[in-house]
C-alpha cells in the first residue's frame, strides 16, 4: 500500500472508526516526504507525500468503514522553558535564535530539543526549566532565512 495524502486527523476531524493500526514515528521523521514503515500489526506502508506540509500527531493514512491507519508520535527527550518575564523569554529565545535551534511553543512554555549546551545556559541564566520525555505534535524543524 502506498499513501499519498493524508485524509485528516484524529483530533481535528471527525473521523471516528473501528479499528485503529498505529505506526509510530519519531518527531524527526514527521517533515520526511518518502518513507516505508510498519503499523504495529506488522503491515509494510509505503508513503511518498505530495505537498510541502509535515506529518504531524494523530494523521490518517488509511480509512474504510472499519479500519483506520494513524500516525503517533514517540516522545523526544526536550528541554520545557519556563519564562518568569517578558524579558527572561526575550533573553532565551534571543540566544536560541543564534544557535539556530527549532522550538515549539504550547501555552507558556517554550520547548526544545535536549541538548546539554542549553541545560547549561538556563542554568547560568537562571530561567526556570524540566527536562522531559514528551509527545510533541509536530516536528522541530529549522526554518531558514
Amino acid at each position: 500500500m502506498i499513501i499519498e495524502k493524508v485524509l485528516g486527523n484524529i483530533y481535528k476531524d471527525d473521523l471516528r472508526s473501528g479499528h485503529v493500526e498505529k505506526i509510530y514515528l519519531n518527531s524527526e521523521d514527521l517533515v520526511k516526504r518518502i518513507m516505508r514503515v510498519k503499523t504495529d500489526h506488522g503491515k509494510e506502508i509505503g508513503i511518498r507525500l505530495a505537498g510541502h506540509s509535515d506529518l504531524e500527531d494523530g494523521d490518517v493514512l488509511y480509512k474504510d468503514e472499519k479500519n483506520m491507519i494513524v500516525i503517533y508520535t514517540n516522545k523526544d527527550d526536550v528541554i520545557s522553558i519556563q519564562p518568569r518575564s517578558m524579558l527572561e523569554m526575550g533573553d532565551i529565545a534571543h540566544q536560541l535564535g543564534n544557535r539556530h535551534l527549532p522550538a515549539q511553543f504550547e501555552g507558556e512554555e517554550m520547548f526544545v530539543q535536549y541538548d546539554y549546551l542549553v541545560e547549561e545556559l538556563l542554568i547560568q541564566l537562571g530561567i526556570p526549566f524540566k527536562r522531559e520525555e514528551r509527545k510533541m505534535k509536530k516536528a522541530f524543524r529549522h526554518i531558514g532565512h
